[in-house]
């Protein structure tokens, strides 16, 4: 069975992130699960480049211990440090396909300054209203999640919720597929951002009043993921498939 449809997947989700701005320079990676034991993965070599400029070569096809799944994967490539991120989050549940792990300021700048993301509006972002209505979790620790205790702690922290910020760090969304995890991510961000704004004019975070929530539908995946993601992939200036 051929991979380079996931491979190219997974290459294209660390661009859109890179260019959304939740990835600077080489920090950062996304995954996909491929059956019981292997993944596929953004790994590092030393000719790497950064998030913004993942080839599909990058992706490498490894087993959940960190080994190659197949011979030649590794050849020349590092597993991230973090690998246990990606495991531990995808073992928690089995829904969880695809996993995200970014360094988006605007989040890591609000968790520093004592600001709990919520769903402050309504309309303007439904699908990110929606994600901070059934609240952000925060893994306290500012540490390189690079062992199974420490990827356990942090799935321990995200409480069942689809994305954790991981203080001083960073976030972690997982998904059933890698559009929504960089999705849920950029919607994230958008929040963050808003918040920093309101709070930079003084302004006061309020969550949106409980009888609006009638009128916040659920537009579907046709709306909410593939609509959006063409959109993301036009703003590289890819051609989708």
């Amino acid at each position: 069975m051929t991979l380079d449809p996931q491979r190219t997947l997974l290459a294209l989700g660390c661009r859109v992130a890179a260019a959304r701005g939740l990835a600077d320079g080489i920090l950062g990676h996304l995954s996909l699960r491929i059956d019981d034991d292997r993944l596929l993965i953004r790994c590092r070599s030393d000719t790497d480049t950064g998030m913004a400029f993942t080839r599909p070569n990058d992706i490498r096809h490894v087993r959940l211990d960190g080994t190659a799944g197949a011979a030649g994967e590794l050849d020349g490539y590092r597993v991230p440090n973090e690998l246990s991120i990606h495991v531990e989050t995808m073992l928690a549940n089995p829904a969880y396909r695809a996993v995200a792990h970014l360094h988006p300021p605007a989040v890591v700048a609000a968790d520093l300054a004592g600001i709990t993301l919520r769903p402050i509006y309504g309309a303007y972002d439904i699908p990110g209203a929606r994600l901070a209505r059934g609240g952000v979790p925060v893994y306290e620790r500012a540490v390189l999640i690079r062992s199974a205790q420490l990827g356990k702690e942090m799935v321990a922290a995200m409480r069942g919720r689809p994305v954790v910020i991981c203080r001083g760090h960073g976030i972690t969304s997982a998904a059933a597929s890698v559009e929504q995890a960089v999705l849920q991510a950029i919607s994230l961000d958008a929040l963050a951002r808003m918040s920093l704004r309101v709070r930079a004019v003084a302004g006061a975070l309020r969550d949106i009043d409980d009888a609006d929530w009638d009128d916040l539908p659920d537009l579907g995946s046709g709306f909410n993921v593939e609509a959006a993601w063409r959109h993301e992939v036009a703003r590289l200036g890819v051609q989708a498939s």
